[in-house]
């Protein structure tokens, strides 16, 4: 059997357990210590715009309190990207709120201004007004902020950004994630860099931050005792796993660059295939990161479909994957209201993420290239 070519592995820099020795020298093992404040502020530095970043146990655990944050609760509506994954939307139902989705656009496959406008203005006309946007920068890839924006700020609801797969990416040169009321990053195994599993919360003031750490602590009131005036949560990033991420902070740059190469290498293998496009930016004001690289077969000119394409590269003991399946599609949402057209469902029926991992080698490409060119 040949060695397993995953999608997107963990890739250690090489200084992580300096910063976990130290955590357990000085006996920080808590959640709370030097590593997590330093792995804080080290993505405060890298996202700039001064935002403030507090630590969590996950992404979803970020976009949980910044849900509860624009004030969600039960019985209200949030707007969700519908192409994306589950943990974009389950924050919404653990506030007993419930999600409207939206479509995405052919560009950047992410949430379609269009489609974002016409929902509010419906769940408004039904007396929903939304009370949150949930917008996703999927495999990397910024999403139309600018419009996105000007339709939100139109309406007064606040932007949550998940960014959990686009740290290092950029729209008109601001980092995603710094454009909403709140952002989420997400540190799992999979990511561009990794935590083994945590997230952050990117805040716009200190005074957001705060309520973060507070409510992602147990919402411990200022008392000798323990007392608590309000619900909390368990949510806040340990000093250990803290300490794996100020490593990773160190090679960031570098993974971003490794990922956009394996972006160039498919650019390059499939450039001459005829109805296989290769997930690119649409314009010079998008830089991603390109966490996934991913295709779209179109059958009709190929002959071929993705899922035999990925039945190629399993046999070959290569990872690869179907792109997300829309939300509004899941069982568990099937009675959530949907805005748009077919463009996320066609994405997920024809498209294919490919092994994008930064620490993938010359003989992995070529194991890849092997299958890309017989299957073409």
């Amino acid at each position: 059997m040949k060695d397993k070519i995953w999608l997107s592995s963990p890739h250690m820099g090489g200084t992580e357990l300096k910063y976990i020795h130290e955590a357990f020298d000085e006996n920080w093992v808590a959640p709370l210590g030097p590593n997590v404040n330093g792995f804080e502020s080290d993505l405060e530095s890298f996202l700039k715009e001064d935002v403030k970043v507090a630590a969590l146990s996950a992404g979803t655990a970020a976009l949980h309190l910044a849900l509860l944050q624009c004030g969600v609760s039960y019985a209200d509506e949030v707007i969700c990207q519908s192409m994306t994954f589950s943990a974009s939307a389950n924050p919404i139902a653990y506030c007993g709120a419930r999600p409207v989705f939206v479509d995405s656009e052919t560009d950047t496959w992410n949430m379609c201004p269009i489609a974002l406008r016409q929902a509010i203005e419906d769940r408004v006309a039904k007396g929903k007004k939304p009370k949150a946007i949930i917008v996703v920068h999927l495999y990397g890839m910024p999403a139309k902020m600018d419009e996105i924006v000007t339709v939100a700020n139109e309406f007064s609801i606040p932007i949550i950004e998940d960014a959990a797969e686009a740290l290092g990416s950029t729209y008109k040169g601001q980092n995603c994630g710094t454009f909403g009321k709140f952002g989420i990053l997400s540190f799992n195994g999979n990511k561009i860099i990794t935590t083994s599993g945590g997230g952050a919360l990117v805040c716009n003031s200190k005074e957001d931050k705060d309520r973060t750490v507070f409510l992602s602590t147990q919402a411990r009131d200022d008392a000798p005792h323990y007392q608590h005036s309000h619900i909390g949560y368990n949510y806040r990033m340990s000093n250990i796993v803290a300490g794996v991420g100020r490593g990773q902070m160190e090679v960031l740059p570098q993974r971003v660059d490794a990922r956009r190469k394996m972006h160039d290498f498919y650019l390059q293998i499939l450039k001459d295939v005829e109805g296989v496009a290769v997930f690119s930016e649409p314009s010079q004001d998008y830089y991603s990161n390109h966490w996934l690289s991913a295709i779209v077969i179109d059958e009709t000119i190929t002959g071929k479909n993705r899922e035999a394409l990925r039945l190629a590269f399993s046999n070959e003991n290569i990872e690869s994957r179907p792109l997300w399946k829309p939300m509004h599609l899941q069982p568990v949402f099937e009675n959530a209201p949907f805005y748009g057209d077919t463009v996320a469902e066609n994405l997920f029926t024809f498209g294919l993420c490919l092994p994008s991992g930064s620490n993938l080698s010359d003989i992995d490409r070529e194991r890849i290239s092997v299958v890309l060119n017989s299957f073409f």
